[in-house]
């Protein structure tokens, strides 16, 4: 059954006219030109700029920025991306980063691209040129560049399993969620390898040009893993939108030979952390996060229940 889906807007960002006239200026400096007109991306979960800035000669630049000293996890999230933007290698479907601003702010000039998001709910064409590059960007970042000094993915998710001690009681069956936590419990076993895992992306983390190129945004949270790991993640919101995602998983390159309990527990992974996280307190710079979270729980659990005959 496909679930309701959430408001397209999702965070409160910070809006280019509230920028500081001196890093107004400086910015309208690498870019060449005088900006006429802002457009924010509300879509994602942070509150720092993220604008499409059209210039006075024509030109359109996406530009991120957070301060330092008020925002400041956010800008260090920018300052990491833009690290790993640098050392993604030819051939990753990215936008590449254009010029970089560290100071009081961190600033991002982030290649352009006339593109939008895809459609929700998922339609099988968009979802499948998303899945294919997925697969061009694994081939490409298998093995890991090494100026990317990436953690393992099993590091870096080191916790989630613990989510399942913390999700209230009334949301499960009890014997349900016993053999989920402990199909969680082991995904450190089964999702090692040394492909560059983006692990955060969403449909609203990939933009489809006009002529059907896709590219892959955000490139903060990458770790060392499984080549399959993006694929069965990125079917979460295909799941909770009515696709057939097994079969997806059964005929793609990077998922068709991967043991069915390797990828429950990769979903039992997520499940958890969605199920926890959706209880949390709400942030206010992000005021649909937990609506994003709960949806997510439900698409996972859902897909998971499913596979297991639950």
């Amino acid at each position: 059954m496909t679930l309701r889906l959430i408001p397209g807007k999702t965070a409160r960002r910070l809006q280019w006219h509230f920028l500081p006239p001196a890093l107004r200026a400086g910015i309208e400096k690498r870019l060449g030109s005088t900006v006429v007109a802002a457009v924010s991306q509300d879509s994602g979960f942070t509150p720092g700029m993220a604008s499409v800035l059209t210039c006075a000669d024509g030109s359109k630049h996406f530009v991120k920025a957070a301060s330092l000293k008020a925002q400041r996890p956010f800008a260090l999230a920018y300052r990491e991306e833009a690290r790993k933007l640098q050392a993604l290698p030819e051939g990753t479907p990215a936008a590449r980063l254009q010029w970089l601003i560290d100071d009081d702010w961190v600033v991002l000039g982030i290649e352009y691209a006339a593109a939008t998001l895809p459609h929700r709910p998922w339609r099988s064409d968009e979802l499948d040129r998303c899945l294919d590059a997925l697969e061009r960007a694994a081939d490409v970042l298998t093995p890991a560049p090494p100026g990317l000094g990436l953690r393992r993915f099993a590091d870096d998710f080191a916790d989630l399993p613990d989510c399942w001690t913390q999700i209230r009681a009334d949301h499960l069956d009890p014997a349900h969620r016993a053999e989920a936590a402990g199909l969680a419990s082991g995904f450190a076993a089964v999702t090692g390898g040394d492909t560059v895992v983006h692990t955060d992306l969403r449909a609203d983390n990939t933009l489809i040009t006009a002529d059907g190129e896709v590219l892959l945004c955000d490139w903060n949270w990458l770790a060392t893993g499984a080549t399959w790991i993006d694929t069965v993640i990125y079917l979460i919101e295909a799941a909770g939108d009515g696709l057939d995602v097994d079969q997806i998983i059964a005929t793609r390159r990077l998922t068709k030979e991967v043991p069915a309990d390797h990828i429950d527990t990769l979903i039992a992974l997520i499940a958890g952390y969605y199920l926890k996280s959706a209880d949390d307190p709400v942030p206010p710079t992000s005021p649909h996060l937990r609506d994003f979270q709960a949806w997510n729980a439900d698409a996972a659990w859902g897909w998971l229940s499913r596979r297991r005959a639950w």
